[in-house]
């Protein structure tokens, strides 16, 4: 029972900062991205093509970064000629043709196999190993929180939450409105695609059906259900989504219910949850502060 509370904080980390790369663009600068699981897959795909290459392991997070960049900044110049619903189709769209091609690409992505054994962090340290790839994932949590915060706190913040609440006031003080849809897409991007390179090094192991857009959904209401605009919140949202997901077998267990139960009560607690939270408590469990204290 302890290596599985491992294995779910893990994967709950990688989450929590996979869901403050999604808090900057919706929570602080309204860039509605439904195409957020891309830039992950570009921080997985990376660690796949190093292992598929025979480089350096650590070659494929600079690459992950540089795909993940490029794919940010063609977001981003979306965005200039897009409302922002359409915008969220069209990160949608992008990111399932991005998936598609890659189901069908075999030289550089395995196609629909996907890329298997990748070195897994910290193996050498049996027995203790999954305590030290969770204390790494808690840091990179940690930091990604870190740098979140002094952003959001920063004048450049200010900018973007001011992007986010009144865009045509923004542009009329002088903002350039696409710059700071770059910087934040660039940063987020940079964000997704780390959390990418450490799960594909967690679970050894890249393939396509990581880039499902469910994927990009569960991270939504963990955003939402944590609270959108508030970095501590979507953390906690990553944890109360990830822990609630895991323990879906045990009651399946307990009550005696059909395997198929499990895949059900997933999608039941990610859209269920979505819904709920939209309509009865559309803040989160910890809203945003408004005032001095910005991101809490």
């Amino acid at each position: 029972m302890f290596d599985f509370f491992i294995h779910v904080a893990s994967i709950a980390c990688l989450y929590g900062t996979l869901a403050l790369s999604l808090n900057l663009q919706a929570g602080f600068t309204g860039l509605v991205n439904f195409g957020l699981i891309a830039l992950f897959g570009c921080g997985t795909y990376g660690a796949a093509l190093a292992k598929g290459m025979g480089w350096h392991p650590l070659v494929g997070l600079p690459a992950g970064l540089l795909f993940a960049a490029l794919l940010a900044l063609f977001y981003a110049r979306l965005g200039r000629k897009l409302s922002s619903d359409y915008w969220g189709i069209a990160t949608l769209s992008i990111a399932e043709i991005l998936r598609i091609s890659i189901t069908n690409e075999q030289a550089l992505t395995g196609g629909a196999q996907g890329v298997s054994g990748l070195p897994l962090l910290f193996a050498e340290f049996k027995p203790f190993d999954g305590t030290a790839r969770l204390a790494l994932y808690v840091i990179v949590l940690a930091l990604v929180w870190f740098i979140c915060q002094r952003i959001v706190k920063s004048s450049f913040g200010l900018a973007m939450k001011l992007m986010r609440e009144e865009p045509q006031l923004a542009r009329s003080l002088g903002y350039d409105l696409d710059a700071i849809r770059r910087v934040v897409m660039l940063i987020s991007a940079a964000i997704a695609a780390f959390s990418g390179f450490l799960y594909a090094h967690y679970l050894t192991f890249v393939g396509p059906d990581q880039l499902f857009s469910p994927e990009t959904f569960l991270i939504w209401s963990m955003v939402i259900i944590g609270g959108i605009g508030n970095n501590w919140g979507v953390v906690a949202g990553a944890f109360v989504m990830q822990f609630a997901m895991a323990y879906v077998p045990f009651v399946k267990d307990v009550l005696d219910l059909p395997t198929d139960f499990v895949a059900a009560a997933r999608l039941v607690i990610v859209g269920g949850g979505l819904l709920a939270f939209l309509l009865w408590r559309p803040k989160g469990l910890f809203p945003e502060r408004v005032g001095g204290n910005h991101g809490r």
